[in-house]
């Protein structure tokens, strides 16, 4: 889904006690470029299949992964229907997700090799941004489908929309961090909530990004939600100096601190 509009900036604060990431296991999530699907397009059964399913309880997550990749019919998404821009070059690719805490913190880890080719390069200083999303339960369909929610039709650089819209979502609110290539910038902290509005996340988060050959690594670490929990998450990739909905996203997931989950965070 797009980027945030102005996200609070988290200066540095004290280091934490790193991982031994060598330890922890890694699930590969297979991020993809959504086109101009957003929420009404999910809802609208003449549209999306899975709609019904939708209705049922199903998540996206268990339609459409299947033995560790995606099934969608990555030809009709790169259409000119469903990307009338123009698709990237690379449609999905895997982001390697290890996830770890202790009585303090949670901390996250992605691995990704983003790549070139795609159909939008207006943000000129981050060639990167990486984003983990969490949405609490009061966001529509928080528990199946991901970010879906705060993604639509109206929103900047969907056709036809209002370019100082960002994201929003009807009930809820999701709570952010992201991670930015441009010198300098660490880390970002958000909130997204009801429409046209967007307040300072709570999430004190800090992120630590390095690149080595063509491979990014970015450490984001986070306030402890609570061990036996299962929380919803998403992740998103701007690669390529890309911006708004031109990025590569993940589907919904479920991040286990001392619980099960499709991520399971391990106890240091």
């Amino acid at each position: 889904m797009m980027l945030l509009g102005s996200l609070l900036a988290v200066g540095s604060q004290a280091a934490f006690a790193a991982p031994d990431w060598s330890k922890v296991p890694k699930r590969d999530i297979h991020v993809f470029h959504p086109g101009v699907s957003p929420m009404e397009w999910v809802g609208k059964k003449s549209d999306h299949s899975g709609t019904a399913g939708l209705k049922k309880g199903e998540t996206c997550v268990g339609c459409h992964e299947e033995k560790g990749a995606l099934n969608f019919d990555f030809k009709r998404l790169a259409g000119k229907d469903m990307e009338p821009k123009g698709a990237p070059k690379t449609m999905n690719y895997p982001v390697a997700v290890q996830a770890a805490y202790d009585a303090s913190n949670l901390y996250i880890r992605l691995t990704f090799k983003a790549p070139a080719g795609g159909a939008d390069q207006s943000d000129k200083e981050n060639e990167v941004k990486a984003t983990v999303m969490f949405p609490d339960a009061q966001v529509q369909l928080a528990n199946q489908a991901g970010c879906w929610a705060s993604c639509h039709n109206d929103a900047r650089t969907m056709p036809g929309a209002d370019d100082k819209k960002t994201k929003y979502v009807k009930a809820g609110s999701y709570q952010l961090m992201q991670w930015k290539s441009a010198k300098g910038a660490k880390v970002a902290n958000g909130s997204v909530t009801t429409e046209r509005k967007m307040d300072g996340g709570t999430l004190g988060a800090q992120a630590e990004g390095s690149k080595s050959g063509d491979t990014y690594t970015v450490t984001f670490t986070s306030k402890n939600p609570g061990e036996g929990k299962a929380v919803p998450f998403g992740i998103a990739i701007h690669g390529d100096h890309s911006t708004g909905r031109f990025h590569h996203v993940s589907l919904g997931y479920t991040l286990g601190v001392g619980a099960d989950g499709d991520v399971k965070a391990l106890k240091q």
